[in-house]
């Protein structure tokens, strides 16, 4: 190891030059400081594959119950409210997770098969004309959110709002250390718009997932109105700016190497492995919260009882230990591991299937039409959040089939 190497150096997810690329940093974690602490922002980190998997299964010494989220206002017993059962420990997340399942079924994400596709067509078919255009808002930032809006019951002319208050919802500022206030107040916002649908389907249920939701029922225990709330704002948060930061990272990775799109291109059977890919080389869910509940001994240090972890999911899917060459991203890699891109355990993602399903119609779609395209690096811009990474802007050249 070189003295360069051994310098120190600072982890702080706030930092928009991280944002950039926190790759490099993530293998010095690893390699240098397995067990990471952030004193000034206070919180320990885990950056290994082995260390986030098992923190995502040791449920007993990491609890979720105070949230996911770096951000101070986000933190502590109120989490639950904006982030339903992935801030909250078993019997209360098992009871809220089997009621929601009850409505957000496979079959209802199977059955958004087709819907999907006409969405992709809606969306791309115009976007492709230009032959130049933002992949993010002509066509990345629309799907996703109509998906969920379908699956909730969100009219076609509110989508675009809703859209504009996630996106202010994760969005941070340089130098801002906590929840800044238009996304306090974007919350707010979506939280009232989500009452009032709720309040509606209660009078007028419909076929959609709320009035599922207000219907699901075990042994006579129902979902509150504040719960199913949680679900859809957690919905329209995690699942759409996740997946819009995912079709974005795809493109985006795919368009630096143009061999790597030319496999696709003339493979459309490689489509599902771009998917994998792109979620194990650049994540969009980057890093989550836990917290300590005892004191817990790893790699010759004590992470204290009440502590904040950090699981780093984004470096865990680069760990050379399980992914070989993973600073290299290949489509058709034979090897595709264990991804924590979804995390593990009882808390896995509920949403993974339809992330999986909707992106890969995407994408398959966008390869059916789409012979070659450029990236255009002078208008691309990140969205800086300490959790989510990925594209506000992405323009693209597309020259078709």
């Amino acid at each position: 190891m070189t003295s360069a190497s051994l310098e120190p150096f600072t982890f702080d997810p706030y930092d928009y030059l991280l944002h950039d690329d926190p790759y490099p940093l993530y293998q010095r974690l690893r390699t240098e400081s397995p067990l990471y602490h952030n004193p000034d922002l206070g919180f320990w980190a885990l950056s290994r594959h082995a260390d986030v998997i098992a923190g995502f299964r040791d449920h007993a010494r990491l609890s979720s119950a105070n949230g996911v989220s770096l951000d101070p206002a986000a933190w502590g017993p109120h989490a639950h409210r904006t982030m339903s059962f992935l801030a909250m420990d078993d019997p209360r997340h098992v009871r809220m997770r089997r009621l929601v399942f009850q409505g957000f079924t496979p079959r209802r994400v199977n059955e958004m098969d087709q819907r999907i596709q006409e969405l992709t067509v809606e969306h791309l078919a115009p976007a492709l004309e230009h032959e130049t255009f933002d992949w993010i808002e002509e066509f990345a930032g629309k799907l996703p959110m109509d998906v969920i809006s379908e699956l909730l019951g969100v009219p076609v002319a509110d989508r675009a709002e809703v859209r504009r208050l996630a996106d202010l919802v994760v969005h941070r500022e340089q130098g801002v250390l906590d929840v800044p206030m238009p996304a306090i107040e974007a919350a707010l916002t979506l939280i009232t718009y989500y009452s009032d649908l709720v309040a509606d389907r209660r009078r007028r249920p419909t076929t959609d997932l709320t009035s599922a939701l207000l219907e699901a029922e075990i042994d006579g225990d129902r979902l509150t109105d504040e719960e199913i709330i949680g679900f859809m704002f957690l919905m329209v948060v995690a699942g759409n700016e996740t997946t819009t930061k995912l079709l974005g990272n795809a493109l985006y990775w795919a368009g630096r190497d143009p061999s790597e799109y030319a496999k696709v291109a003339a493979d459309a059977d490689l489509v599902p492995d771009w998917v994998e890919e792109t979620l194990r080389y650049d994540t969009s869910s980057q890093i989550v919260a836990r917290s300590a509940v005892t004191d817990i001994e790893l790699h010759g240090a004590t992470i204290p009882a009440g502590a904040k972890v950090l699981l780093l999911i984004g470096s865990a899917n680069r760990d050379a230990a399980v992914f070989e060459d993973g600073d290299t991203f290949r489509i058709d890699r034979a090897a595709k591991g264990n991804l924590a891109s979804f995390g593990a355990g009882v808390h896995f993602c509920l949403g993974a299937h339809l992330a999986r399903l909707e992106t890969t119609i995407a994408l398959r779609e966008f390869r059916s039409r789409v012979r070659e395209y450029d990236l255009i690096e002078l208008g691309i811009e990140r969205v800086h959040s300490t959790n989510v990474r990925g594209f506000a802007h992405l323009p693209i050249t597309v020259r078709l089939r």
